[in-house]
């Protein structure tokens, strides 16, 4: 029996009686960090990358869709709150993650897509029915915007940001779109079918019409990152193998140091969370395309074929920073050259049609978590702005940070509690 939205019990969905359940920086600083591996939100116990048709658990102490391995599509979604009710703001919250509890688990939303009332809209959009759950993960975020906008307290919670959810500041050839930037909340979805995602994103929507608009939105394949230790590296849009060294999701030392907020970290409703610095980087294709394969690797810093750093022999050889150009983008944006900062990165390429000019929108949706803004993503993209080779083929169009509450604990817990607490 699945749960309902309203807490009440609903027949059982198609989707579950088919019986499927349970079971840098610029360009994700491609050689910033290990390799992420799967790891079952909630449990310290690692697990290979699942199935495709398999759900990755809803709660835990942690978000799924950070740590756990990465899918292979993506539907991002920034919204802006546009009620100025709190009380409809945290009944959102919670209608939001039954929800969502509800679409990673493989079921619908609420009473389902039909058999309900023929005067009533369904409960639920109704195309993913006869899909598997995918390994779909939601993750939610809260931006700046959410405690205060324009000089006004919005919701009684300007005095709860935290200090680390700074506006980012301008960096050196930034052409960002406002139309494309910003937002007061988030949902990321990642999931193995790409309708898996949009459909999780759309019913989100739906559910919060009236009190929320999607500001922007952006649809991702391909997945830059590494997702476990024995996998292959997956290549960008420019043909290179990206996230060589990315944080793996089994490193749990490493998520603590470097990903999850801690309790002295401040404020107490964010630990155990993250923050989330998304960034569209458009490619240009067409100059990369006639560019020779020499400085395609001098200006990566890797070879082509095997993603070796230059002078070894395989991907995962310890390059030698001294021996690439002074300007290549993994002697910038490697941690030996950063004094230790790391990120967590989740991102995705994607192809928009074209710009109107005849050339391709294309380019790499960068996701990357942290534990504090001030002292990874910033820091790292203000020197690959001011001296990276790879900003000649690359421009920064799309902008936003948000922080990442923890995990939904159990099923009395939502997205924002502590924050509304």
């Amino acid at each position: 029996m699945s749960e309902s939205t309203n807490g009440t019990k609903a027949a059982p969905s198609r989707r579950a009686l088919l019986g499927w359940g349970g079971a840098g920086l610029a360009l994700g600083a491609v050689a910033a960090g290990g390799t992420a591996a799967a790891l079952r939100t909630g449990s310290s116990d690692a697990q290979p990358a699942a199935a495709a048709g398999e759900a990755v658990p809803f709660h835990g102490p942690h978000q799924a869709g950070i740590a756990t391995a990465v899918q292979d599509r993506l539907h991002f979604a920034a919204f802006d709150v546009t009620t100025t009710d709190r009380a409809a703001l945290v009944k959102l919250l919670k209608e939001w993650t039954a929800a969502a509890a509800a679409m990673t688990a493989g079921h619908e939303v609420g009473d389902g897509a039909y058999g309900g009332l023929p005067e009533a809209p369904p409960d639920d959009t109704g195309e993913a029915l006869g899909l598997k759950p995918s390994r779909l993960t939601l993750t939610f975020g809260v931006g700046p915007g959410l405690f205060e906008k324009d000089g006004k307290d919005r919701f009684g919670l300007k005095d709860r940001r935290p200090a680390a959810l700074i506006d980012l500041p301008a960096f050196p050839g930034d052409k960002l779109d406002p139309a494309r930037s910003g937002g007061d909340l988030c949902v990321q979805a990642c999931a193995d079918d790409p309708q898996v995602a949009v459909h999780a994103i759309r019913n989100l929507a739906r559910i919060g019409m009236g009190k929320v608009a999607i500001r922007w939105s952006q649809l991702g394949f391909g997945k830059t990152s590494s997702t476990t230790p024995d996998a292959q590296t997956p290549r960008n849009m420019m043909g290179f193998k990206d996230g060589t060294r990315n944080i793996a999701g089994t490193d749990t030392a490493a998520l603590d140091k470097h990903v999850w907020v801690g309790e002295k970290d401040g404020p107490a409703w964010l630990a155990g969370g993250s923050y989330l610095v998304a960034r569209r980087i458009r490619m240009h294709i067409e100059t990369w395309d006639r560019t020779s394969l020499k400085e395609q690797e001098d200006v990566f810093g890797r070879d082509k074929a095997q993603g070796a750093p230059v002078g070894k022999q395989r991907e995962h050889d310890e390059p030698d920073l001294k021996a690439m150009k002074d300007d290549a983008h993994v002697r910038l944006a490697h941690p030996d050259s950063n004094g230790g900062i790391r990120i967590l990165r989740r991102g995705y390429s994607f192809t928009d049609g074209t710009d109107g000019l005849g050339r391709l929108d294309a380019g790499l949706f960068f996701i990357a978590y942290q534990r504090d803004v001030r002292n990874g993503f910033v820091p790292l993209q203000q020197k690959l702005a001011r001296n990276d080779a790879l900003n000649e083929y690359i421009q920064h169009v799309g902008s936003a940070v948000f922080a990442v509450p923890p995990g939904v604990r159990d099923k009395d817990d939502w997205w924002g509690r502590a924050l509304f607490a």
